[in-house]
């Protein structure tokens, strides 16, 4: 048997190759008299469609054009209310909706006769703001602008009001964000009516694709196949939004009778796909005299822009995690996702719980301090223990120990004394132009895979098969985006079989090859997937064992030997698993109570910031990371997943501010939209506390979003703490540090 795989730092599976250059990305791809298409979309906001012309010095008679009566099938993108169509037929209800698809030979030709198309609409009111469409200053969607909403109710809340003794009340809202992935969005497709449609693409979810286009096709579900490439990251922006490029190359691809290629610009792509949903948080909260949580109301908002796509399950997310780690015996959560005339919103790392959670560590400062408590000593008279019930009434069955994390989080940043200096520090700087500084932390949960019943209803399924030369390829349509999927599923089947890591083989994700194992989103890979590729392998090692040609005590010889006998025997050596849930887990979709997840993540996370009074900007000086994820599989990636999502969330909190004007973003470059470069994002410093999850591969909970969680109030937390003065809104650009402090 060999050393154990898990708990190592392998290298990253298909690292070689991309650093090589041989690891081939979507716009690599090649086909014979192969045509480059583009999307030609609507000037305006809403209206209706009155006339498309086609103008110019252009020979229109060498384009393929596709508009919405060329569908073959449906014309909606296939999700959850499959209210977005492909092509705008006669109404439009966002800046940038599709109405037209051109495929030339020629792609700058192509560029150009996308300008000279003419889509005259006849505008009407449009709502831009979360607050408009709540008031229903028109109505853009259904019949009141609301795609989706919930409600959490546990205990008594208004009972509880009478029993108080403070109630601190807070509103909290935070910006879009763009997901700024390396790689564009783009998609090759090749469809005819005999052999169907094939789709390669950059993307996360070949199965979402895979629905999206039977529908689009009205084909059997035989004759669709989706191939994912070598995909530059994705970050959530990848989930949904390439079901609509992947079915509009298929849609040129099917008139032409040719390939037919799309890939976006950067201008495009951020003008054009979703970003992270803005929200709007209101708290009400009520403690008793010794700082208990009595009771938390929180209506959480979301806006969704034009169509629902994703809406409902990220709203579902903010809403679960918007009481956060914390034991409060009555609370009420009201939560909704509405409708704008924006480009749709979609996924992005976290799902909705940066937003709630944002608002929540915000307030529970803004309580501690009404309460006269140190933020420290109001949450720990708080946490959630083993035993108690979340917001969900969901009973926390796994140790849990929040006083500890904190506890170590704070010692790690040194914080009471930086704490202390910088307010010694902060008083005496006299002089009118000085850097503040401030220490602020957040205590927060994310829950891992599918949330309640989501995992039992996708039934995801893995399957591995090995070759008479003794390899073991694992069969999964989980996507590697840059998080590293491949090296994470080669450890747990090489740690489950024994084996050497080199010995196995992750398939390329292919709809016409892997089965459905689900989508490549919200902190299921490791945990969930994982597990099934680590029962899927023991399958093939219970195969070969009670075949006799395996023995009990084998190494890396010994199973290449029973793979080639039993091969020789019986053929193929292929064997699956399906997703099992844990014992005692139990989920109500009508009253939306009990176990939201099987297993969370906990951390604090603690930042140390400066605020220059000349310039109004605020700079993250020193970041401590501490977080339970179960059992850490592999130690680089895992950190580089921390590292990573808190320089994100940094840019969330202090620099991403989407520009809107009419519908429209208008920073949609990026010389215009922001993001942190290495002189911006401090030295990140992650520490993981090991407690081993029973149902994970190897004890391993889910990461990749929960450090998307913690940074953004940590830091308005500190930047209070340097100036005195709150702050509820981000992104927290300098000019709004100046509007409040210059006054």
């Amino acid at each position: 048997m060999s050393d154990h795989p898990i708990g190592r730092s392998f290298p990253r599976k298909e690292g070689r190759k991309k650093v090589t250059g041989q690891a081939l990305y979507v716009d690599d791809l090649s086909f014979p008299e192969m045509l480059h298409g583009v999307t030609v979309r609507s000037p305006s906001p809403r209206g209706r469609i009155k006339n498309i012309s086609f103008e110019g010095n252009i020979p229109w008679d060498e384009f393929t054009i596709v508009t919405a009566k060329d569908i073959p099938g449906a014309n909606y993108v296939a999700l959850i209310l499959n209210d977005q169509p492909y092509l705008a037929s006669d109404f439009v209800n966002h800046p940038e909706e599709p109405v037209v698809l051109l495929a030339h030979r020629d792609k700058y030709l192509v560029e150009e006769a996308r300008r000279n198309v003419r889509i005259e609409i006849e505008e009407q009111p449009a709502v831009f703001t979360l607050e408009d469409s709540l008031v229903k200053k028109e109505i853009v969607w259904g019949e009141d602008n609301v795609f989706k909403k919930f409600l959490v109710d546990k205990g008594n809340v208004d009972e509880a009001w009478a029993g108080a003794d403070l109630i601190v009340e807070g509103e909290y809202e935070t910006g879009a964000q763009e997901q700024l992935y390396i790689e564009n969005n783009g998609a090759i497709a090749i469809a005819n009516a005999g052999d169907g449609v094939t789709v390669w693409g950059s993307m996360q979810c070949p199965y979402y694709v895979h629905k999206a286009l039977v529908k689009l096709f009205g084909l059997p579900e035989d004759k669709i196949r989706i191939i994912q490439t070598e995909t530059g990251g994705g970050f959530g922006g990848k989930e949904e939004y390439p079901s609509l490029i992947a079915g509009h190359a298929a849609l040129l691809a099917w008139k032409s009778g040719k390939p037919v290629k799309i890939i976006y610009d950067r201008a495009e792509d951020m003008v054009a796909t979703t970003k992270r949903h803005p929200s709007r948080t209101r708290h009400k909260t009520a403690i008793t005299k010794d700082g208990k949580l009595l009771a938390m109301e929180i209506e959480f908002v979301i806006d969704g822009g034009a169509y629902c796509t994703l809406s409902p399950v990220v709203l579902s997310r903010g809403t679960i995690h918007a009481a956060g780690p914390y034991f409060c015996p009555n609370v009420r959560i009201h939560s909704r996702a509405v409708a704008t005339n924006l480009p749709p919103q979609g996924a992005f790392r976290g799902f909705g719980a940066p937003q709630s959670i944002f608002a929540l560590e915000r307030h529970m400062d803004k309580v501690a301090q009404a309460a006269g408590l140190t933020p420290e000593e109001f949450r720990r008279r708080n946490f959630i223990h083993e035993g108690e019930t979340t917001a969900t009434s969901q009973v926390i069955r796994e140790s849990v120990n929040m006083d500890h994390l904190l506890t170590r989080a704070l010692q790690l940043s040194d914080y009471h004394a930086k704490r202390e200096q910088f307010a010694r520090d902060n008083a005496a700087s006299n002089g009118r132009f000085s850097k503040k500084r401030g220490m602020g932390f957040a205590t927060f949960m994310h829950g891992a895979g599918f949330t309640g019943s989501g995992e039992v209803f996708l039934q995801s399924v893995v399957s591995a098969e090995a070759t008479a030369e003794g390899k073991v390829k694992i069969l999964a349509a989980s996507t590697e985006i840059g998080q590293g999927t491949n090296t994470i599923f080669s450890q747990i089947a090489a740690e489950a079989l024994g084996l050497d890591f080199d010995s196995i083989e992750i398939a390329q994700p292919d709809t016409g090859r892997v089965p459905n194992s689900g989508p490549t989103v919200a902190s299921r890979t490791s945990m969930v997937v994982g597990k099934l590729v680590e029962s899927a392998v023991t399958g093939l090692k219970q195969t070969l064992l009670g075949s006799g040609l395996l023995p009990e005590n084998y190494g890396q010889s010994e199973f290449r030997t029973a793979c080639a006998e039993y091969v020789a025997r019986f053929g193929s050596l292929k064997t699956s698993s399906t997703y099992q849930p844990p014992p005692n887990v139990h989920w109500d979709d009508e009253k939306y109570q009990g176990d939201a997840y099987g297993a969370y993540a906990w951390a604090v996370y603690v930042a140390e910031v400066s605020f220059d009074e000349l310039t109004y900007e605020a700079h993250v000086e020193d970041f401590v990371a501490l977080q339970e994820v179960g059992r850490v599989l592999n130690p680089v990636l895992a950190a580089g997943q921390i590292e990573g999502g808190v320089a994100q969330a940094i840019g969330f909190t202090l620099f991403e501010n989407v520009v809107w004007k009419d519908g429209r973003m208008a920073n949609n470059q990026m010389t215009n939209y922001i993001i942190p470069t290495p002189a911006d994002i401090p030295p990140i410093r992650v520490y993981f506390k090991e407690n081993p999850y029973a149902y994970g591969p190897g004890g391993a909970k889910g990461i990749g979003e929960l450090p998307m969680d913690g940074a953004a109030p940590a830091i308005l937390n500190a930047i209070e703490n340097a100036t005195g003065v709150s702050f509820n809104r981000i992104p927290l650009m300098p000019e709004m540090l100046l509007e409040k402090l210059a006054t």
